[in-house]
């Protein structure tokens, strides 16, 4: 799976957070400042060429749906990341965190926590 700029995921951010819906939708979904309206229909056409939603033509309009859902590309997403910069080792990913002091060692136990007691 190809991976978004920054401005892609950003429009899947609103399209995630619309569920269905039409540019206008999602543009409404969208943090300030907003991108323009014609900027936003041209991310969501790059979007769908991808095959990132899927869009539906309704007379004048197209209405857009997710063709991924957002956990999905969160794990190819995070599976590419952690090949390409720390080899593969989910154990180099969390050292790096604890060593910029970015992950506490409360949030490491919390981790642990739910490695060792899995949700059923």
């Amino acid at each position: 799976m190809e991976k978004l700029s920054q401005q892609e995921e950003e429009a899947m951010q609103a399209v995630w957070q619309a569920g269905t819906g039409f540019i206008k939708d999602f543009l409404d979904q969208m943090n300030d400042p907003k991108p323009p309206y014609t900027t936003l229909a041209s991310t969501i056409k790059n979007l769908e060429r991808k095959g990132f939603v899927n869009g539906e033509k309704l007379g004048n309009s197209y209405r857009y749906t997710p063709a991924i859902a957002e956990e999905e590309y969160k794990k190819r997403f995070m599976s590419g990341f952690v090949s390409d910069y720390f080899k593969n080792s989910y154990k180099d990913l969390v050292t790096f965190f604890a060593n910029e002091k970015k992950i506490s060692a409360t949030e490491l136990k919390e981790i642990l926590n739910l490695i060792e007691k899995p949700k059923l």
